[in-house]
């Protein structure tokens, strides 16, 4: 019994090794890339719309308005990639409806590459909004002894993130794999189901979290400004009580 698609391999060489993840992940990848050039081909800004763009316009601004809830002032900067990472995850959980489909997202790989990508937008939309000195004079606040530790919490998180998306999705492949084995078929379907939901609840709070990761490096510093401009401010204005 395989529990994890890193275990099917198709093709090996050397330290090259072709598993049952990365055919899902691009299979998944083709999969949304198709559907999304079908279904943006005819748009149509009438009445008259496609059940198709009627579904996806009802993602997209679902999704943009939890990231403007969240705190992120400008959502569209920041809605292709917190977008792209709750579809992927999401879809990657639709689809263990399929007979023999193993989620890429049950794979530590996966996920570590996800968080990966994460970690290193973070500082990217953080940079772009405050520029590199901005931003990174945020790990020295309040003193430069907060340096390490602010390093640290960044790495912490990124691997919190890998390891809780992998462990709800191959926690619940595991519990599947061993019903299938022991009892009927209708508690595996019904597992199937409550891990459809779990799945999507993961990918919810995966991008969640991506989103106020990237709200926080983006506002970061931006109390910091506001608090010299109001000094400088007191500073140059007068003290009323003074002239008397």
């Amino acid at each position: 019994m395989n529990l994890s698609s890193d275990q099917i391999v198709f093709w090996e060489y050397g330290f090259i090794r072709l598993n049952l993840t990365l055919v899902m992940t691009w299979s998944i990848m083709l999969l949304l890339t198709l559907a999304s050039c079908v279904v943006t081909r005819r748009l149509s800004m009438s009445i008259k719309r496609s059940r198709w763009q009627n579904l996806l316009e009802m993602i997209i601004l679902y999704i943009r308005r939890q990231i403007g809830e969240i705190g992120l002032a400008k959502p569209d900067r920041y809605l292709p990639f917190i977008g792209t990472l709750f579809i992927f995850i999401a879809m990657s959980t639709l689809l263990t409806i399929v007979p023999g489909y193993m989620p890429p997202t049950g794979s530590l790989s996966t996920t570590s590459a996800l968080a990966i990508c994460v970690f290193f937008a973070v500082p990217a939309f953080g940079i772009r909004e405050q520029g590199v000195r901005g931003y990174f004079g945020a790990y020295l606040r309040p003193t430069v002894l907060m340096l390490p530790f602010n390093l640290i919490g960044e790495f912490s998180r990124t691997l919190a993130m890998a390891v809780r998306l992998f462990g709800n999705m191959m926690s619940g492949v595991m519990i599947v794999a061993i019903l299938l084995s022991i009892a009927p078929l209708v508690v595996p379907v019904l597992m199937t189901l409550f891990g459809l939901v779990t799945g999507l609840v993961q990918a919810y709070i995966f991008s969640v979290l991506t989103a106020v990761y990237i709200s926080a490096a983006t506002k970061s510093h931006e109390g910091g400004k506001k608090d010299q401009k109001r000094q400088q401010k007191t500073a140059i204005t007068p003290d009323p009580g003074s002239e008397t």
